[in-house]
């Protein structure tokens, strides 16, 4: 990185007309008719009489790149920091606010979307007004001023940045909360107690519910990207495997996928590597991959690329020293009968309730026949059934948890499985006694006439997981420093 004295003097001597550049301004992932779509969904849903304004994610501190919010991209997909969307549902109608330009920093970046490119912003985005920041007051006042009531939909919930997921997003907030010597309010809490302040003629609504139930179905072009991502997470395993030996740390393997997914395209990672190697296993969510791997450790590898805004989920687990021990084929072979008999019963229609029912009928002929050489192991495999027991008495069952733009996409839906639903699977065998936790996942799209196992060509079984291992790795070929 060059000094800021130099870059400053670049930036004085260099007239801005002369600065060529060679940088999209706009996705090509999305047509603006399918964000327009997804907007039309959103004014069915507020009717004539609401508003609904969401909020972009803010510039990023430190030398980070900027990645929007993913509801605020799936809404209109304009990646520039600021940003607020407002869609009327009376004129069915959408302006676009952004900053004006801001030429010295252009200067050192490249061409950001601003107000000032208003006729540009409307032919690559389809939204119908741009407008500048500082007219959104002005905006909302007028709607305020007409009289009639209005129903406010904003975002009560986190917006999902960098890496993120709800359920991580709350947690975090909980800490802020519970810490006396910070206590931040959550940026959208905060937005939407202004409009509160501002407008108390408005009732606040929560938009969440409804950009949760649209992103449960996936569209075409959706689908395509999360195949690119899944894609991405599995060829990172299969060099993960390659490279896996005695004495590598799991941090190194942590390395390799991170350079597979770049060197394809990623935008980033979905999540933290979990790679877990030995007893760190059974930590559902251990992401130090500080641990020196060992002859006899089987490795847990859970890492997911962000490809174009979509998310990619996929586990798999062998053995370090490249060849499964009698008891890891034992118990590795149960799990994966019984893995399979949820796989092959998921079908378009079917209730994941129903999807268990029929899976379990395998796991129990599975659990009948197998002979295990140790009774803690027929405890675990027993254990195990019996949480598959349990779970076809519930209603609201689930398989997994859905996937798309977040790695825990929201979302709530019990009813039966419809095409474009993405999820993943991801149960877990354990035997608490020797530490032993087994855990595979694959991501999984229902279609028209079954479904697509999108993850389905990374190795799962013995035999192909071994040859695998047999190949130069990415650790092999480039060896590590010594620091000599």
């Amino acid at each position: 990185m060059k000094s800021g004295r130099y870059s400053l003097l670049f930036v004085l001597v260099l007239p801005f007309a002369l600065l060529a550049q060679d940088i999209p301004l706009f996705t090509s992932d999305f047509p603006p008719e399918e964000f327009a779509q997804r907007r039309v969904q959103i004014y069915d849903a507020i009717g004539p009489q609401g508003i609904a304004i969401v909020q972009g994610a803010a510039s990023p501190a430190g030398y980070t790149r900027f990645r929007q919010y993913n509801e605020f991209y799936y809404l209109c997909g304009v990646e520039v920091p600021h940003a607020y969307l407002l869609m009327d549902g009376g004129s069915r109608r959408t302006t676009l606010f952004l900053w004006h330009r801001n030429e010295g920093r252009e200067r050192a970046e490249g061409k950001m979307l601003s107000a000032d490119d208003a006729e540009l912003v409307k032919k690559l985005t389809g939204v119908d007004q741009v407008a500048s920041l500082d007219m959104l007051g002005e905006v909302l006042a007028r709607f305020a001023r007409s009289g009639s009531p209005r129903s406010l939909y904003t975002l009560l919930t986190p917006g999902e940045g960098f890496a993120m997921s709800r359920d991580l997003a709350l947690r975090a907030i909980a800490d802020y909360t519970a810490d006396p010597w910070d206590g931040r309010p959550m940026r959208e809490g905060h937005f939407a107690q202004l409009l509160r302040e501002r407008f108390p003629s408005y009732e606040i609504r929560d938009l969440t519910p409804t950009l949760d139930n649209l992103r449960v179905i996936k569209s075409p072009r959706e689908v395509a990207l999360i195949k690119k991502s899944t894609r991405i997470a599995c060829l990172a395993q299969l060099d993960a495997m390659r490279s896996t030996k005695p004495g590598v740390m799991e941090y190194e393997l942590d390395a390799v996928a991170k350079y597979i997914y770049y060197r394809d395209g990623a935008q980033g990672e979905a999540y933290y590597s979990l790679i877990q190697s030995g007893p760190n296993a059974m930590f559902g969510h251990y992401n130090a991959n500080k641990r020196k791997m060992q002859d006899g450790d089987f490795v847990l590898f859970d890492f997911g690329a962000d490809y174009g805004y979509y998310m990619g989920d996929v586990t798999r687990m062998w053995p370090v020293n490249g060849k499964f021990s009698p008891t890891q084929k034992e118990l590795y072979g149960f799990y994966l009968s019984c893995y399979r008999a949820v796989l092959n019963a998921i079908k378009p229609g079917r209730t994941a309730q129903f999807v268990l029912e029929e899976a379990l009928k395998e796991m129990e002929a599975v659990l009948a026949r197998t002979k295990f050489s140790k009774p803690i192991y027929a405890k675990g495999a027993d254990a195990y059934v019996e949480s598959y027991r349990r779970q076809v008495k519930n209603p609201r069952a689930s398989l997994g948890h859905w996937v798309g733009m977040a790695t825990h996409d929201d979302g709530l839906d019990s009813g039966p499985l419809r095409p474009g639903m993405v999820f993943t699977i991801e149960p877990a065998f354990r035997v608490p006694e020797e530490s032993i936790n087994i855990r595979c996942e694959d991501m999984i799209v229902i279609t028209e006439t079954g479904k697509e196992i999108l993850s389905d060509f990374l190795p799962l079984d013995v035999d192909r997981i071994e040859k695998v291992m047999k190949e130069e790795g990415l650790l092999q070929k480039y060896p590590k420093d010594d620091g000599k």
